[in-house]
């Protein structure tokens, strides 16, 4: 069965770093989008097997992910996600999507550091995400996720060390630990920022996965790492090039076949009877998609299912021995990379490939 992603894009103010798509929160225009994603929904058809509500900030809409649950045809035992921001989590919230399916929640906590959460414009501090974790479990939730950032304003690896400890002794199941991009068209981008140097960026990667993978999370992609049995399932049919429909303005979708995306412009969501979507790819699922997706993953490629694809895997093999071994791991018929190759992943997997 394909995933689902609905975009929710809405928050109550813009993080200073942040390029997703999302608006100011209007209560009305929320009860305007759970109307069109539901329509959408009843158009698109499916099953699914795993749900994931992004943003935004996924949690204020809360009343309205449940009745878009009513409305989708979702498997039993179906992996559902809400993102959530630990200063707008509460109880009340917790327990009504928890009743309605909901089964794993990812919180945006970046740092559990007072400094580096004001720099980053978060709305939370350290004690309030420990108590949205907190108060997760005690409503039930057995698979919880945290989001840390690396390479921020004044970040050493003393604080991260510190905020991957206080993690590991609350009810975390799964780590996403991504490294600060500075993206065009932010606040960021536009700012003067003291940021750790090329090389404290790369120690505080390699030291986090090591200490993360010392605390019970193992590596499993890039930037993701999980106890055993909570790898995010749904991010993982996107690296293993399985069919997800995307529903809401920025969504990207693999359906039938096809890869497409939504416009970023809520209007236009709101005011059509089917999203408008603009074709990306015809044929997605080639050789070349299927080898740079599976590189994301500690697993890495099999050179049998490459061949599968289309792909030449002795052309691969040779090009590997060219490649230092601190950066890829060669045996059993497959490559993948290691913690020192994914810090330049685009590099390493350019050359598997013959870029």
């Amino acid at each position: 069965m394909a995933g689902l992603y609905v975009h929710i894009p809405f928050c109550l103010s813009k993080c200073p770093y942040c390029d997703f798509y999302s608006v100011r929160y209007e209560k009305e225009t929320a009860e305007r989008y759970k109307t069109a994603v539901i329509n959408n929904l009843l158009y698109y058809g499916g099953k699914f097997d795993t749900v994931y509500f992004g943003g935004g900030t996924p949690i204020l809409l809360w009343k309205e992910i449940c009745e878009i649950l009513k409305a989708a045809d979702i498997a039993e035992n179906a992996e559902i996600t809400v993102e959530a921001n630990p200063c707008c989590t509460d109880g009340e919230k917790l327990a009504a999507l928890k009743k309605a399916g909901v089964n794993r929640i990812s919180f945006g906590v970046q740092s559990l550091n007072g400094n580096e959460l004001k720099k980053l414009g978060r709305r939370h501090d350290a004690e309030s995400a420990v108590k949205a974790i907190e108060l997760a479990f005690s409503c039930g939730f057995d698979n919880i996720s945290a989001d840390i950032m690396l390479g921020t304003e004044g970040q050493s690896w003393e604080s991260v060390e510190n905020t991957v400890n206080l993690l590991s002794r609350l009810p975390v199941t799964h780590v996403s630990a991504y490294m600060l991009k500075i993206e065009e068209n932010t606040p960021f981008a536009k700012a003067k920022l003291d940021l750790p140097d090329e090389d404290e960026v790369c120690d505080i990667y390699l030291n986090t996965v090591g200490l993360l993978e010392a605390k019970g999370f193992k590596q499993y992609e890039i930037s993701n790492f999980a106890k055993d049995g909570f790898s995010c399932r749904h991010n993982l049919k996107y690296w293993n090039c399985e069919e997800y429909l995307g529903i809401g303005p920025a969504a990207h979708s693999y359906w039938n076949g096809k890869r497409f995306f939504v416009k970023r412009d809520l209007e236009q969501f709101l005011c059509v009877d089917v999203q408008k979507t603009e074709i990306e790819e015809e044929n997605p699922a080639d050789f070349e998609e299927y080898a740079m997706l599976r590189l994301r993953l500690c697993e890495g490629l099999d050179l049998k299912e490459y061949e599968k694809h289309g792909g030449d895997a002795k052309a691969v093999t040779e090009r590997i021995k060219s490649i230092p071994s601190n950066l890829v791991s060669f045996g059993n018929n497959s490559v993948s990379l290691t913690s020192e190759g994914f810090l330049i992943s685009n590099t390493v997997i350019g050359k598997i490939l013959g870029y």
